[in-house]
């Protein structure tokens, strides 16, 4: 049985995310294999939030050169979440 934390692996911070956490619209990565009820599930129950959309994307890895030799980073997965008018902003994205 996989928890909420294995689902959600970490928040993405970067310009974008912060611009659309003021619209409560977060961005985390997660597992490779999660679907969007996985994670509004997850992030319901670590968060408390209640969520009204879930997109995810799937990330493909670089193409990265050392000398002659080619190598790829990993694939992930983003998901973009918004949250409900009424719902509480996630804490985490506030201190930032």
């Amino acid at each position: 049985m996989r928890t909420p934390y294995d689902v959600i692996l970490k928040p993405v911070i970067s310009e974008r995310s912060m611009d659309d956490a003021q619209d409560k619209k977060y961005t985390f990565k997660v597992a490779v294999d999660a679907n969007k009820t996985e994670v509004k599930l997850a992030l319901e129950e670590i968060f408390g939030v209640e969520i009204e959309k879930v997109n995810i994307m799937n990330v493909k890895g670089k193409v990265k050169r050392m000398g002659r030799n080619v190598g790829r980073t990993a694939a992930s997965k983003k998901a973009i979440v918004t949250l409900t008018d009424k719902s509480k902003e996630i804490e985490f994205f506030q201190g930032l």
